[in-house]
Formats: C-alpha cells, sequence, structure tokens
C-alpha cells in the first residue's frame, strides 16, 4: 500500500491526493527536413495566400529561431550591417542571433514593403500585442501543399532543419549552442547523433588517413 492509502486508511486525510504524471523530454528522433523537402516548402510557402507564411519558414530555416522569437521580432531589433536580430526574451535569456548574408537580403526587401509605421515584422491590428501569435494553420497548410506530413512536420521542425544542417555542415556544438540558443551543450548533443551519414563520413576520413600513413 502506498503512503497516500494509509494515510486515508489511518484517517489522516479524507481522500487520496491528485496524481500528477511527470511527462519528460522527448528523447526520440528529432525530425526535421532535407534538402529537397525544403525546397519544396519554399515554393509552397511563396504561393500561399498567407504573405506572412514564407518569411516566417525562411527565417526559421536560417536562423533555427523558435515561433515567438521570430514572430515577435520588431523593426528595431533588426541590424542588416551586423547581420543579427536582437531577442530581447529568449527562452536562455537575451541573445543577438546571427543570420545569413541570404537572410539579411531578403529582409532588407522585406521590411522595406511592410506598412510605414509599424513596428512589428509579422503584424496583425487584430491581436493584443500588436503581432502575429499563431501561424499554425497556414504552415500546416503548406506542409500539405508539399506533399509532407503535417502531423511529424510542425512549425518547430524548422528549429530543429537548422540545427541539424549546422551539424551536419560540420559546425562544432559550441558555435551552434550559440546559434541556436541552447542552454547547455548536452541539448546541443542531442542533434550529433540524429543522422549518422556525416559521423560515418567523419570515421571514413579517420580510415583514411591511417592507411595512408601505413
Amino acid at each position: 500500500m502506498t503512503l497516500a492509502g494509509v494515510a486515508v486508511e489511518w484517517g489522516w486525510i479524507d481522500r487520496r491526493p491528485a496524481k500528477i504524471k511527470r511527462y519528460s523530454e522527448a528523447q526520440g528522433r528529432i525530425t526535421y527536413l532535407t534538402i529537397d523537402q525544403i525546397k519544396r516548402l519554399i515554393e509552397c510557402a511563396k504561393k500561399d495566400q498567407n504573405p506572412q507564411i514564407y518569411p516566417f519558414i525562411i527565417i526559421g530555416l536560417e536562423t533555427s529561431m523558435r515561433r515567438m522569437e521570430i514572430l515577435s521580432i520588431r523593426r528595431e531589433h533588426v541590424e542588416l550591417q551586423r547581420r543579427i536580430i536582437y531577442i530581447p526574451k529568449a527562452k536562455a535569456g537575451a541573445r543577438e542571433q546571427p543570420i545569413t548574408q541570404h537572410l539579411a537580403e531578403f529582409m532588407e526587401g522585406y521590411l522595406a514593403a511592410l506598412p510605414k509605421g509599424t513596428p512589428w515584422l509579422f503584424p496583425s491590428p487584430a491581436a493584443k500585442d500588436g503581432h502575429a501569435m499563431d501561424i499554425r494553420k497556414p504552415f500546416r497548410r503548406v506542409v500539405i501543399a508539399a506533399g509532407l506530413n503535417p502531423d511529424e512536420v510542425v512549425r518547430h521542425t524548422l528549429r530543429h532543419t537548422a540545427i541539424t544542417h549546422l551539424v551536419q555542415a560540420g559546425v562544432d556544438l559550441p558555435t551552434v549552442k550559440r546559434i541556436s540558443g541552447h542552454k547547455t551543450l548536452i541539448m546541443v548533443g542531442r542533434y550529433a547523433h540524429q543522422n549518422g551519414e556525416h559521423i560515418q563520413c567523419a570515421m571514413d576520413k579517420l580510415s583514411e588517413r591511417y592507411r595512408k600513413s601505413g
């Protein structure tokens, strides 16, 4: 008998306390997009009726930023010359998010096309905070149009994709941590084990060096 059961039987309490189920962070295989899938997703986003879904996807893929970090970007926090986006309320604390040259060029045109006076990159006059809070429906629509499974490819998949491709490109984990805004290297390390192809390639190079020196 559990302690709670004994306490009820002895009259210390009149009912069993509610049992709270603890959920641990999923440690399974991380879902990310291949280069071909990325191309299909981007092409479908360009054609979608929602004008914010394409920039949302591009920013996600080229920065690894989280959903709300993207949707709450302000004009004043984008520094194209330095190629950074300042995130004042990131999960692990305020940080400067580096961006690619391609994204900097895209954002220059995107910022210029926004309505004058709006401080947000994803404005939504009807929203309480003035910017879009969710983009799930158009994202799901674009995923389906790209021939992908909307139950597997979700908004956070963009972040997983960016980080995974950084790791597969051979970027060291401390640098990936700096780009992704993770709190610890342990969290980033999960991405190093998701696809063994680049790791096997590294081992093949090691083998080649040994054979040449033999």
